[in-house]
């Protein structure tokens, strides 16, 4: 009776959840806690928000999945979690109590006899009982075996624990520093050279290594133990190959063996501070992206004169509906509709299958000063939107943005991107494509120049243009071509209604 009551008491007790990491959005495996909101002891309601997370550039709260009180905080700030990886743990009382719990209460005039069990043999009469049954059940089984050796046995039936061990057989002999899987090879794989050592490779070979920024201890000789060109060449293949295939952008893939600062402290005194996860995302795509596609960049000059004054006409108008008619908002459109008339800056390159994908939506990603880092909100069907919606727009993301309330789908998507730095005051600049786009737009500040026309020179607001793009993809010619078409739909805002 002792046991009932023992039972009915552990049936009373508390349940504890762990409560997961959730799926973040698509491609997203991992995240950043920024803040715990809550502490071990405290009671917590269903939905509550229990720890700020910050994925690729978004922020996003994990909420409970029931009420209960918190026993255990498994994580904090600054740590990397994984979707599915337990951050905390959750006590709820148990709603289910067995029903046997109530059985003593009637037996309990019978407890002052003597138990013939004692209490450790309460706690295990079944474990026992079960043991002895399996216990019997082998014997026959081995019995059974003994008198049909003729039968084959079951390969995954574990021997009994009182049969004699068998004597193992003797390992076949190899070299002390022979792996066992190097024995079965049919032929020998070519090593990279180990470090400390030369590569053995002319100096031709090396700079083209350097060239394509690769470390030519890494590239695995040919035959005859020298790298030559072609080795280089297929090794760059592969790791691009191995970048296209990347969820998430993976720098010790690109850049294989990046070297140890030196000890800067012996110069004077220094400073480190922990890169926050913003910096880290941008450092690996940048460095995937420079790494992987081959970057071209050519300029040219657009007459906004126009449209400029065009935008200050309509100033009024937008202020009224909330939002503000900016040069960028314009160019959105403008880029939104050279995209449908030359599609191929609107793909991207399948190293893997060497084919270009062509997408038939047009999302615009429009990069965004924040004091946390650069953040990149698109403008999804940029081109079914006119001006206005997309100034509107504009403008809620990149507030949100700089108070990290943009969500992860409103980062993700783009097909192309556009970068303005017009505003602190540069002109023409380089800006790297972002894998996987095959092209990226910059503007510049527009300013003031005369031009000559109509045989006089007249004072036009020039805009600077600059474009960059993977030449996989696209050509010197079909570059300017497209920037070309951009500069007269800004000089002839009626070309969009034509040709866009």
């Amino acid at each position: 009776m002792e046991l009932l009551r023992r039972r009915g008491r552990r049936s009373q007790k508390n349940m504890v959840t762990d409560i997961k990491i959730p799926e973040l959005g698509e491609n997203i495996e991992s995240a950043e806690v920024l803040t715990v909101l809550v502490q071990a002891g405290q009671k917590i309601e269903k939905d509550q928000p229990l720890i700020e997370l910050e994925t690729d550039k978004a922020t996003a709260e994990v909420p409970s999945e029931a009420s209960g009180t918190v026993k255990e905080v498994l994580v904090k700030a600054g740590q990397s979690v994984k979707v599915g990886e337990t951050i905390l743990r959750l006590e709820s009382a148990d709603e289910k109590p067995d029903a046997r719990s109530s059985e003593p209460e009637r037996e309990a005039p019978r407890a002052s006899a003597p138990s013939r069990v004692s209490e450790p043999a309460e706690e295990t009469i079944v474990p026992s009982r079960t043991t002895a049954d399996k216990t019997m059940d082998d014997e026959n089984g081995r019995a059974a075996s003994a008198k049909a050796p003729s039968k084959p046995a079951r390969p995954k039936r574990a021997p009994a624990r009182s049969a004699a061990p068998k004597k193992p057989a003797p390992e076949p002999l190899r070299l002390v520093d022979t792996p066992p899987q190097e024995e079965e090879a049919e032929e020998d794989v070519a090593m990279p050279p180990e470090l400390g050592q030369p590569a053995p490779a002319a100096p031709s070979v090396r700079r083209l290594a350097r060239e394509l920024g690769i470390d030519i201890q890494q590239v695995p000789p040919s035959r005859g133990g020298r790298i030559t060109e072609e080795d280089v060449k297929s090794y760059a293949r592969r790791l691009i190959a191995g970048a296209q295939v990347h969820e998430a952008p993976d720098l010790s893939m690109v850049r294989p063996g990046i070297p140890e600062l030196p000890d800067f402290s012996a110069w004077g005194e220094v400073e480190r501070e922990h890169a926050n996860k913003i910096r880290r995302v941008t450092a690996e795509t940048v460095s995937l992206s420079w790494n992987v596609i081959p970057h071209v960049t050519q300029f040219d000059r657009a007459d906004i004169t126009e449209v400029e004054s065009w935008r200050k006409r309509m100033h009024e108008r937008s202020d009224a509906s909330g939002a503000k008619i900016t040069i960028t908002a314009i160019t959105v459109k403008v880029l939104a509709a050279a995209l449908k008339v030359f599609p191929k800056f609107n793909s991207s390159y399948d190293a893997r299958t060497e084919e270009i994908v062509y997408k038939k939506y047009v999302n615009v990603g429009v990069a965004v000063d924040t004091e946390h880092g650069l953040l990149v909100p698109v403008i999804h069907d940029a081109d079914t939107k006119n001006i206005l919606t997309i100034a509107t727009e504009l403008t809620d993301l990149a507030e949100r943005a700089r108070a990290r309330k943009v969500q992860t789908d409103e980062l993700q998507g783009s097909n192309i991107n556009l970068s303005n730095l017009g505003g602190l005051g540069t002109t023409y600049f380089s800006p790297i494509v972002t894998w996987p786009h095959v092209a990226v737009i910059g503007l510049g500040r527009a300013s003031l120049e005369p031009v000559y026309l109509d045989g006089t020179f007249t004072p036009r607001l020039i805009l600077p243009l600059s474009i960059s793009y993977d030449h996989r993809v696209i050509d010197g010619a079909e570059a300017a071509r497209f920037l070309r078409w951009m500069a007269e739909a800004f000089a002839e805002p009626m070309q969009l209604a034509l040709e866009g």
